[in-house]
């Protein structure tokens, strides 16, 4: 007897144009109505949940990001900006250093398996995602392991974008004040830029410049991992964590408007395209959320960032 064969149904060749024109129709729309950045991030989930996230929207958004800081830097002077950044070093360092303390005990006393601990520490230490894609090779980190770190910092870094700004108006927080609670207590930069800015452009420009002095502490402790870790296999360790040059476009950008008054009337437009940058890059954060892998993540990492994020909140409240 025959088996009848069943109707091949080959994907609809329009979802592709409507995924690609949805998208670019909704950047337009946050960036011609200046949506405030939870209205863009929200904007992303609903046309993620309605088509789809196309492949390039991710890419898209982790150079808007770096481009919109960079260019950030074009309306700051650069007096101003070391000022902050010698004015937060304090803070930042003793929430890094509590919160890399605390993420060791933590992960030995929850029995977080393999390198996930150490990945979800540093990325609440340091700046989320950035520090787990700079610390993996160093780590010689497994794939699912990054997958599972990443997959905790990104949930943590979405509720900051609700919970930061609401608490912020209950404990009737200065703008000065909250902008720094946000540099020294969020994971990823986009969250940092996008809570801070309900709070207005000074405290935008403060928490940016804030969370950039904390992101530069990848470098020497990536590399003092990587040398622990050559000391107790009994070689050096061959993988060197990549500079943040994002971090160091900032500054660049804000030195040459310093420097140059000449070009403060171009700084200050390319400031202004950098804040809508930012907000397509929010967009693209919301867009890229996938619920499956956030229902995915096993209790013990996500108890792990848990606490060490509340941990490192009540922390960078009293030191602020």
């Amino acid at each position: 007897m025959q088996s009848a064969s069943l109707p091949c149904v080959a994907p609809s060749p329009w979802r592709g144009s409507l995924q690609t024109a949805l998208t670019l129709t909704a950047c337009g729309a946050v960036v011609a109505l200046g949506l405030p950045s939870l209205a863009a991030v929200a904007l992303g989930v609903a046309v993620a949940a309605l088509v789809g996230t196309p492949t390039w929207a991710g890419p898209l958004g982790a150079r808007l990001l770096k481009l919109g800081v960079v260019g950030l830097g074009a309306g700051l002077d650069l007096g101003d900006v070391l000022r902050a950044g010698v004015a937060g070093f304090l803070p930042t360092a003793l929430c890094l250093g509590a919160t890399l303390a605390l993420g060791v005990w933590l992960a030995r006393r929850l029995g977080v398996q393999g390198e996930v601990g150490t990945l979800v520490t540093l990325g609440t230490a340091i700046c989320g995602g950035s520090a787990i894609a700079a610390a993996a090779p160093t780590l010689r980190a497994k794939g699912e392991e990054v997958g599972v770190a990443l997959g905790v910092v990104f949930t943590l870094n979405t509720a900051a974008l609700l919970v930061f700004p609401a608490l912020g108006r209950a404990l009737d927080l200065s703008p000065d004040t909250f902008a720094r609670w946000c540099a020294v207590a969020i994971h990823d930069t986009s969250s940092v830029v996008g809570a801070a800015a309900t709070f207005g452009p000074e405290a935008l420009e403060l928490a940016a410049v804030t969370k950039l002095a904390r992101a530069l502490w990848i470098v020497p402790v990536v590399f003092g991992l990587g040398w622990v870790r050559g000391r107790r296999a009994g070689a050096p360790s061959a993988v060197r964590p990549t500079p943040p040059w994002f971090v160091l476009g900032f500054l660049a950008a804000a030195a040459c408007t310093t420097w140059w008054p000449a070009l403060a009337p171009a700084g200050a437009l390319v400031a202004g395209a950098a804040k809508d940058a930012l907000l397509v890059a929010l967009f693209t954060f919301g867009l890229g959320t996938r619920w499956a892998s956030v229902r995915a993540i096993g209790p013990r990492p996500f108890v792990l960032g848990a606490a060490l994020w509340l941990a490192v909140s009540v922390l960078g409240l009293c030191v602020v």
